[in-house]
């Protein structure tokens, strides 16, 4: 039969994601709204947002942390465009975003001393293969796969070259080795729902010394240089971002922080995300017809979690649009390039009695289309 109870939020996008549990968008700090990001109150916010990513994440204090522009993506574009080249690089990707990584370090970049390490969406390479006097770039966790490294015991503590971690979907919702993590990027739209735009970068010592003592041979866009005159713009890292960003995103970042803080700081919001990972795990058991992606337990993502059906791909886009239709759950497709399947968005913002909701929709869409 048709279920009679809906999501009371039925958002299970993988990005921009459901907004925190009692959003409210007349509750934001707007004080900074029509002032130049460059005035004391302007800066104090951009600050504050740095500080508070540190203390929540529990960054060490040597490390900096940047607000910088054009999502994950520019975080890591910069990165890559900043830091890239001196060393031989080892990429491990099993997913559309670490393919892109890869396509970008050799076809753009150029890169010759690259050694690349995949494998089919589902499943890990083997990060052994990762050679400790090489840059090492990665994915933490396969937005696109529902794959994510399960620890950071394979990276070597005596490493000479860095880690470069794109994190996007894992920070603040997994738990993140900062001592074997020499670069990581991610974007508050994932994990914490905020608004889009803008990405984090956490550089440890050992990157801020390889800005400083590297210098590319190829020319940097503004919106990518670190560095004046060999040394590192400590502006940045306090709050005197490259451009403009928008205060309001700001503002909406500096909520959610604040929200985690209020149930219980990082911890409790990667407890809610296992939590939501065990509501789908529990579900997926008891169906026949529906499979993670992920095939190790180890390895299945607990916030952007993807599933394969025993249904056509027509079928299961019939099916997206069916539950999109009766608002019992949007966005829920597998990623384009992805094998065809659900994603479902199971971070800290999303609430167990949602997915709980949502489950018999799946059942009665999935009876719709295979009929």
């Amino acid at each position: 039969m048709k279920p009679q109870v809906l999501p009371h939020n039925p958002n299970f996008s993988s990005g921009p994601c459901a907004k925190r549990p009692g959003y409210d968008i007349n509750r934001l700090n707007l004080a900074t709204l029509g002032r130049s990001h460059r005035s004391s109150v302007g800066k104090a916010a951009l600050s504050e947002a740095i500080q508070q990513t540190k203390l929540i994440l529990g960054i060490p204090d040597d490390y900096r942390v940047g607000i910088v522009p054009a999502s994950d993506t520019g975080a890591m574009e910069m990165v890559m465009w900043s830091m890239l080249g001196q060393r031989a690089i080892d990429v491990f990707y099993w997913e559309s975003f670490g393919a892109g990584w890869l396509n970008d370090i050799v076809k753009q970049l150029k890169l010759s001393d690259v050694n690349a390490y995949s494998a089919e969406y589902g499943q890990l390479p083997d990060l052994s293969q990762a050679n400790p006097e090489n840059d090492v770039l990665f994915t933490w966790n396969g937005t696109t796969s529902g794959v994510k490294v399960p620890n950071g015991d394979w990276i070597s503590e005596s490493r000479t070259g860095l880690t470069i971690c794109d994190a996007t979907s894992a920070v603040f919702a997994m738990e993140m080795p900062w001592e074997k993590l020499d670069v990581t990027t991610f974007s508050w739209q994932k994990v914490l729902g905020g608004e889009g735009a803008h990405g984090v970068v956490v550089l440890s010592p050992k990157a801020i010394k390889r800005l400083e003592s590297y210098q590319p041979p190829w020319p940097l866009p503004k919106i990518f240089r670190m560095t004046q005159s060999g040394k590192v713009i400590e502006g940045l890292f306090s709050g005197a971002t490259i451009n403009t960003p928008s205060m309001l995103c700001v503002a909406d970042y500096l909520d959610a922080l604040s929200w985690v803080s209020d149930i219980g700081g990082v911890s409790a919001a990667i407890e809610k995300s296992h939590a939501n990972l065990a509501v789908l795990t529990n579900y997926v058991a008891s169906r026949p017809w529906i499979h993670f992606l992920a095939k190790e337990e180890t390895q299945r993502s607990n916030t952007s979690v993807c599933f394969t059906l025993d249904a056509s791909e027509a079928q299961i886009k019939a099916m997206v649009a069916l539950l999109d239709k009766e608002m019992a759950g949007y966005d829920i497709g597998a990623y384009k390039d992805a094998p065809s399947g659900l994603r479902i968005w199971a971070g800290a913002t999303v609430e167990s009695r949602d997915l709980e909701a949502l489950l018999p929709w799946l059942d009665w869409a999935y009876q719709q289309v295979t009929q």
